[in-house]
């Protein structure tokens, strides 16, 4: 190749037929993923060591360190200090924790607003809901942090209580993909949950409203369940 023939700077050399070539980390990410769905490999299963992971795959151990780096932070493993049979990469099941990040960047650098992450809330909230109050499940869970709101020692604890009932909602509905984006939202906006309740100054209104949802779940009123979640989050977070 001569010097004219140098890609500019910032370009990304290409393959014949015209894609990126990928990257050696990810050619590592895209064989883990082929293992998990072949080979059946599920959560607390261990992946080979860094240097084993490196021969079988043919690539250095700095693009498997960085591979191992991106599950990592994406909840897929959690990387394990040892040697021998402790060595290695552990499978895992921690979406939320990547999606919180994810999302509390995007509402810091205004990507994401105040409303949208209310409004996705309140598309699975009421969906989760309708789908509790039908199945009449995760009641249990809802009345514990119902009681513990009664009585918080401040704005934080009623909001700890806060999210573990409306993820409770969530969690009834089976689907944990739909339970991983809710505590996210929820853990994103921490915050911003408790400068509400400060805002308001009494939480009794909220109580009446988590009552509210929690007696429509009970006692299987669904059309209930779905208006009173929207009353609720109305409330919390006036419309602008």
């Amino acid at each position: 190749m001569t010097v004219d023939d140098r890609p500019e700077p910032g370009t990304v050399r290409r393959r014949a037929s015209g894609r990126p070539r990928p990257r050696a980390f990810e050619e590592v990410l895209a064989r883990i993923e082929g293992w998990i769905a072949a080979d059946g490999l599920t959560v607390g299963d261990r992946l080979p060591g860094e240097r084993q992971l490196a021969e079988q795959l043919q690539v250095s151990r700095s693009s498997v360190r960085e591979a191992l780096r991106v599950l990592e932070t994406l909840g897929v493993v959690s990387s394990q200090v040892g040697r021998g049979p402790d060595a290695g990469a552990v499978l895992t099941s921690r979406p939320g924790g990547a999606l919180t990040g994810l999302l509390r960047l995007n509402l810091g650098l205004a990507t994401l607003s105040m409303r949208e992450v209310i409004d996705t809330r309140l598309m699975i909230e009421q969906w989760a809901a309708g789908h509790a109050a039908r199945s009449r499940t995760g009641l249990d869970e809802m009345a514990r942090a119902l009681a513990a709101m009664d009585d918080p020692s401040g704005p934080e604890e009623f909001v700890e209580h806060d999210i573990a009932f409306h993820v409770a909602i969530v969690e009834a509905s089976g689907n944990r993909l739909t339970s991983a984006i809710m505590r996210a939202l929820r853990d994103s906006v921490q915050r911003f949950a408790i400068d509400a309740v400060v805002r308001l100054g009494d939480t009794r209104d909220l109580q009446a409203d988590h009552r509210r949802i929690y007696a429509a779940i009970r006692d299987g009123d669904a059309a209930t369940a779905v208006s009173a979640v929207a009353v609720h989050l109305a409330r919390a977070y006036p419309p602008d």
